[in-house]
């Protein structure tokens, strides 16, 4: 939208800092989660289909209205068409997108401090501080407000930087840094007793499990909100992306990065649950079904880093740091959603404008604190049941309806000027206008 607009200054960066706002405790947490409780292999097989039936087509659609728009998520719905009524309904739909972030990140960023708040618990734990650790691995009001308040600060001090010198600097450091903080997991992992089981339980699918619909729905629902379809994120980062650049495949590189931290969350967790079971944590139920889904990270696994002594201690250390980067590199996503319409359409500055922003969104986390059991819940439920699908809905009606074909594949033909020879630009269009419609109607109604 300005001459001056920000962009990534190199692809590598482009790519994990997208992926960084797809990676959040969906993956690391939600993932294994969902796998543990619909059979395994079986989920993580249907997953990866649904990864690329579901969630990619509508990634490329996300991040093209961005790049098409070069702007926020409102101004970039507005310019998909020259209708006058258009631009109204398509601003309509840019607020609603707009809403999710921010949703989300009221509740968000509450359980991104009860991961500082771990992490400190076993740091203290470690040098023998044992009162300390418990107070931050107790749950109450003053700890939950300490934890939300300097998860907050670490978002808007990331933000603040700009794309360049905040958002693509830090996802290109904390990105790799999962990735070694996981492989370190796995090692120690697989050298307890009962991980092969685990890891067995894993990969090695039940066929028989692979078209149960329940499970099938869950596959296809984690793999939406896994990339933050209707987040508005992918948008957003859309819209700092080069015209230069080939956008599905782009699309796609982040696609395999997100993808791969949720598979490496399974190798890691999936073992743990199994090594906690041989120490006597109860993990499922007698129906089969897993014990505390909710808060799997906060009490079962916890349960079992205690029972592992000093070298428990560290492996807590080193899971609770991967969970609050996984966390971090994606609320900077949801605070940079409303940061960019407020500095781009005021001019403002974008470090007033991060700490006014990240101040006012946090006054209703904190709330949310004091009312934690009325609230909590209620919250989370109305951004990711049926806020993020009903944004996806309409960015996808709108995308696929509204955007005329032609301004779609001219845009995709910049930086792939072969788009409409392969394959995928072949169908892409039509299967963005019929069939994402009806999918993401499936995952909003799997939610009611």
């Amino acid at each position: 939208m300005t001459d001056n607009r920000e962009s990534f200054s190199s692809r590598i960066g482009f790519i994990l800092a997208a992926a960084g706002a797809a990676v959040g405790l969906g993956n690391i947490w939600g993932f294994p989660t969902q796998a543990a409780s619909n059979g395994g292999g079986a989920f993580l097989l249907v997953y990866l289909i649904m990864i690329l039936v579901v969630a990619f087509p509508m990634l490329v659609v996300e991040m093209a209205i961005g790049r098409h728009g070069q702007a926020n998520p409102v101004d970039s719905m507005r310019s998909l068409t020259s209708n006058p009524i258009g631009k109204r309904v398509g601003a309509f739909v840019g607020w609603i997108g707009l809403s999710v972030p921010s949703a989300v990140l009221m509740f968000y960023s509450i359980v991104g401090g009860w991961l500082i708040c771990f992490l400190f618990g076993a740091m203290a734990n470690l040098v023998g501080l044992h009162d300390l650790a418990e107070w931050f691995k107790g749950f109450s009001i003053e700890r939950n407000l300490l934890g939300t308040i300097i998860f907050y600060v670490l978002t808007i001090l990331i933000v603040q930087g700009g794309i360049k010198d905040g958002i693509e600097k830090w996802s290109t450091r904390l990105m790799p840094a999962l990735f070694v903080l996981f492989g370190l997991l796995f090692v120690y992992i697989m050298m307890q007793q009962g991980a092969v089981e685990g890891l067995k339980h894993y990969l090695i699918p039940d066929f028989e499990k692979v078209m149960d619909k329940k499970l099938i729905l869950a596959a296809m629902g984690q793999g939406f909100f896994s990339l933050t379809i209707g987040g508005c994120s992918m948008l957003i980062y859309g819209s700092y992306l080069s015209k230069k650049e080939n956008l599905p495949k782009m699309a796609m590189n982040v696609t395999l990065v997100d993808t791969a931290v949720a598979f490496i969350a399974g190798l890691v967790v999936m073992p743990a649950m199994f090594v906690a079971m041989e120490k006597g944590v109860q993990i499922y139920a007698e129906d089969g079904s897993l014990i505390s889904s909710d808060t799997l990270v906060f009490t079962v696994l916890p349960m079992m880093f205690d029972s592992l002594g000093l070298f428990g201690d560290l492996f807590a250390i080193v899971f609770f740091l991967l969970l609050t980067i996984a966390a971090l590199t994606s609320s900077i996503s949801m605070l940079e959603c409303s940061v960019s319409l407020v500095s781009e359409r005021f001019k403002t500055k974008r470090t007033p404008t991060s700490w006014v922003l990240g101040a006012l969104i946090a006054v209703f986390s904190v709330i949310i604190v004091f009312n934690f059991g009325e609230l909590f819940g209620l919250v989370a439920m109305i951004a990711t049941q049926y806020l993020q699908p009903v944004a996806a809905l309409l960015f996808c009606v709108f995308g696929g309806w509204v955007w005329s074909r032609h301004s779609k594949i001219k845009e995709l033909e910049q930086g792939y000027p072969e788009f409409q020879q392969g394959f995928f630009g072949k169908i892409w269009p039509l299967y963005v206008k019929f069939v994402c419609p009806i999918l993401v109607i499936t995952v909003l109604w799997a939610s009611f």
